[in-house]
């Protein structure tokens, strides 16, 4: 169990850490980049939001929030609450044209920085529960490493990151948008402002 949390954690901080990234669109308050690794496209999204660091990070790691700023996500339960910064969610999501709805099970893991310089983060990862196999109602997917990094940019404001790495489970999300036929990442990130302000 302290493995897996502490994977979650690393695994973010190592997908936020690396170089290559490319920036794909730039709005006011949103940037969006890209980094391809073979089949696996790597997502980082920053935005900046007029709250403190700290309520920003206590809005989104609660996951049962998720929906009201998220149109991709149908219903959030907590499964199971492993510790005061664990928790396991179950998350469906809405279904995309001629497929099932897919479903989620996922591990956040939320730490406060240690030093005034470093991020809160909020680290997600998809795990499996014996106790909610999958169901043929849904499309059982995977997250392999996504999550938040929240930078303090002033007691009023802060710098907000998202990042994902889709792979072909989650791509039909991001397909439309990344050819931009669709701004399905920027609505999410403007929600997730407005949400957050």
């Amino acid at each position: 169990q302290a493995y897996v949390s502490y994977s979650n954690v690393a695994a973010l901080t190592h997908l936020a850490a690396k170089p290559g990234w490319e920036i794909t669109s730039t709005l006011d308050d949103i940037k969006i980049w890209t980094h391809e690794e073979g089949n696996v496209l790597l997502l980082k999204v920053e935005m900046q939001v007029e709250i403190p660091s700290h309520v920003a990070f206590s809005l989104l790691s609660d996951f049962t929030l998720r929906q009201q700023w998220d149109k991709h996500i149908l219903t959030c339960e907590v499964l199971q609450a492993v510790s005061e910064d664990e928790k396991i969610y179950y998350i469906t999501s809405a279904p995309m044209t001629g497929h099932k709805p897919r479903d989620f099970v996922i591990l956040v893991s939320q730490r406060q920085p240690c030093k005034p310089s470093e991020p809160y983060i909020v680290a997600t990862k998809s795990v499996t529960l014996t106790s909610m196999p999958p169901s043929s109602k849904y499309c059982r997917s995977e997250i392999l490493s996504s999550g938040f990094q929240i930078y303090s940019d002033s007691s009023s404001s802060c710098t907000v990151c998202y990042f994902n790495r889709v792979t072909s489970g989650v791509m039909p999300y991001f397909a439309a948008n990344l050819t931009g036929s669709s701004k399905s990442i920027e609505d999410t990130a403007l929600q997730c402002i407005k949400f957050l302000e």
